[in-house]
């Protein structure tokens, strides 16, 4: 008899167990059913607002034409060498611990030297000294560049891995004015594919702009962050000099 009711009491505790995953997921089921609904249907809800997965942003965007497939390549092709060989602009991507980081280089074209079809060599310059994003790249050496041709408006994009070189041979390769670059970020080309112009045509980046008078100086800038403990109009009017004789 005793082991009958121990027994009974173990079905029952599998049964109020049973219940109780039953329950449990059909009441998650229905939650995330409701969220679903919320997100999908719900007018006026703003969660039904924003895009969640790739099936919804592709329902938003035509397929991607011939051309836009044919023009990426993993190699430097000679017609994207001969482009970005004319390029003394990019704008350098990095991602870190501290997050993302973008950054401007420049130098006479051109801005980076190519070693071979699948390595491109950038000095880097004395700047600020954040060097953001070369601290992203000792954490990530994945790294991305937008080049730019002054008066042109299509722009090229080079994706690949870095690392950050102090040969003093390759230093002294780079010497502008006496001065070398402090190193050299050399990047092992992943993906090239030239962008189309829509996005400068559309700003008329080139045209000139005549609201560019009217936007905050370094110094006007530095005053309203620092709330007045930087000198603005005694820093803009430093700034010339200064950077004329640290420019390299």
């Amino acid at each position: 008899m005793r082991h009958t009711s121990n027994g009974k009491k173990q079905d029952q505790s599998q049964r109020h167990l049973f219940h109780f995953r039953f329950a449990f997921t059909t009441k998650s089921r229905v939650l995330a059913a409701l969220y679903d609904k919320l997100c999908i249907t719900s007018e006026g809800n703003e969660l039904s607002h924003y895009v969640r997965n790739e099936d919804e942003l592709a329902s938003l965007f035509g397929s991607a034409g011939g051309a836009s497939i044919r023009k990426e390549t993993d190699v430097l092709h000679p017609v994207y060498q001969r482009w970005i060989e004319s390029s003394p602009f990019a704008v350098v991507a990095t991602s870190g611990p501290g997050g993302l980081d973008t950054s401007p280089r420049g130098d006479p074209a051109p801005l980076v030297r190519v070693r071979d079809n699948k390595t491109i060599l950038m000095p880097e310059r004395r700047g600020n000294n954040r060097i953001d994003g070369l601290r992203n790249l000792i954490a990530d050496p994945k790294i991305s560049l937008l080049f730019f041709i002054p008066g042109i408006n299509e722009t090229v994009r080079v994706n690949g891995v870095a690392r950050i070189s102090v040969d003093p041979a390759l230093l002294e390769s780079f010497t502008i004015a006496g001065n070398l670059p402090k190193c050299v970020v050399e990047i092992s080309i992943e993906s090239v594919f030239f962008q189309c112009a829509r996005a400068l045509l559309r700003s008329e980046l080139w045209a000139g702009n005549s609201s560019a008078r009217q936007v905050p100086t370094a110094g006007q800038m530095l005053a309203e962050l620092s709330k007045g403990e930087i000198d603005g109009d005694s820093y803009d009017h430093e700034l010339p000099v200064r950077q004329r004789s640290t420019l390299y």
